[in-house]
């Protein structure tokens, strides 16, 4: 099958899905496409079972598809740009300390706690796994997945200035996972002697400062750009050049990509805004373009990660690890969310929300981003049996924590009151 079928079926298969979650389910789309698309999956692996020749072609067809650049190359620019754009750049700047202390220090305390943690679990459940693959499977699984965050938990009519931190974290805290990972997979690769602090500060700070830099940049451009032109076509080509070139663009440069977009996406979004660089019209165009993007793009990727199992191995122990991984993953959550912003409430410009500690903590859902980055381990690695728990790890987080981070939020009496009907046909 080439690559236009290939496609073609991924499309059939998310509009089947879409249309069937929204006339029957009602789910989140990221929920119950993944839903489906896990159950569909499971459904073919039976009929494997039974000698179906069909579902073998499919598995294939799945099997040969790169997961790990569709995401990390292609999708992942598209989806925090779509997301970016629409955020609250102004109310994020006055949120800037507990978003920043959360994406810089909870993800690498996150990555030490789950790697520790690990390296005395999966021992005990006889499949002994070295410390650095342990730590590797930390930087993974630690960085909460922006598209799955603002797939999901907008959408829990959660109070704005705690949707604003786990969203902002979501966003930012995956170049520093990302960057982690990378780190972390050059000493498994090469060993610790080889790879020195002073070289990972180095990996960091073109990666991490390096995309932030790029971001800013054309993110600007791209605004002075929109200024000068009134033509909804324009803007919107404008927008997808920003992404697709930008993207391109920060591989050449050895950058991080993702915070790149995240960077550009809130200053497009922002200038276009209160600077006056799109008129009302264009800004509807605009965001309407980037909403249907957001949907199609999120479709197809938890559709196919709903395909997935359709090509991983998943024996019993795999699947019992992953089940304790959950558990790990939790509490190192807790843990890297509650000290750091303990510290924070020493001074006195923070105010701690609400119950934010249990909301940042169920709220931090992992995706795509943690299969994509386990789907591209070394050869090196266990990477049958990290690619497996990661799974498990990131069905539960999509679909049960998804599903009850709403109910969990109205529970805590931390959601957003529901405007008047006047009020909400206004707005």
């Amino acid at each position: 099958m080439n690559l236009y079928n290939a496609l073609a079926l991924l499309l059939v298969l998310a509009a089947a899905f879409a249309y069937l979650n929204h006339r029957f389910l009602n789910m989140p789309p990221a929920i119950g496409l993944m839903s489906l698309g896990l159950l569909g999956s499971l459904a073919l692996v039976g009929l494997a079972q039974l000698g179906v020749g069909a579902v073998l072609n499919l598995a294939r067809l799945v099997g040969k598809i790169d997961f790990s650049a569709l995401v990390m190359q292609v999708m992942l620019g598209f989806l925090l740009f779509a997301g970016a754009i629409h955020v609250d750049a102004r109310r994020l700047g006055r949120l800037r300390w507990p978003v920043g202390v959360l994406s810089l220090i909870s993800t690498p305390l996150s990555t030490g706690l789950v790697g520790g943690a690990m390296y005395l679990v999966l021992p005990a459940l006889g499949l002994p796994t070295p410390l650095i693959y342990c730590l590797l499977f930390g930087a993974l699984i630690s960085p909460t997945d922006p598209v799955a965050v603002l797939s999901i938990l907008t959408k829990a009519n959660i109070s704005k200035d705690l949707e604003i931190k786990v969203v902002g974290e979501s966003l930012f805290n995956d170049g520093v996972g990302v960057v982690l990972f990378v780190v972390v997979a050059e000493v498994a690769q090469f060993g610790p002697r080889e790879v020195s602090l002073g070289h990972a500060l180095a990996v960091f700070m073109q990666e991490a400062v390096g995309g932030l830099a790029l971001g800013t940049a054309l993110g600007l451009a791209t605004a002075w750009l929109l200024r000068t032109v009134d033509n909804y076509q324009v803007e919107v080509l404008l927008t997808l050049a920003l992404v697709a070139g930008g993207t391109a663009l920060a591989q050449r440069l050895h950058t991080s990509g993702p915070l790149a977009m995240v960077m550009a996406g809130l200053l497009v979004g922002h200038l276009s805004r209160s600077g006056g660089t799109m008129s009302e019209e264009s800004q509807d165009y605009v965001d309407k373009f980037w909403e249907l993007v957001d949907e199609i793009l999120n479709a197809l990727l938890f559709v196919l990660m709903g395909l997935e199992v359709l090509v991983l191995h998943l024996p019993g122990r795999t699947v019992v690890a992953g089940l304790a991984a959950i558990m790990v993953v939790l509490l190192a959550r807790l843990l890297a969310v509650a000290l750091p912003l303990g510290l924070l409430k020493l001074s006195p410009v923070f105010q701690p929300s609400r119950h934010g500690v249990a909301v940042l903590t169920w709220g931090g859902l992992r995706g795509g981003l943690s299969v994509a980055l386990a789907l591209g381990l070394p050869a090196s690695a266990p990477r049958e049996l990290l690619v497996g728990i990661t799974y498990v790890v990131v069905v539960f987080s999509i679909i049960g924590q998804g599903l009850t981070i709403g109910p969990l939020v109205r529970w805590l009496g931390v959601s957003r009151p529901v405007p008047p009907p006047a009020v909400a046909e206004a707005e």
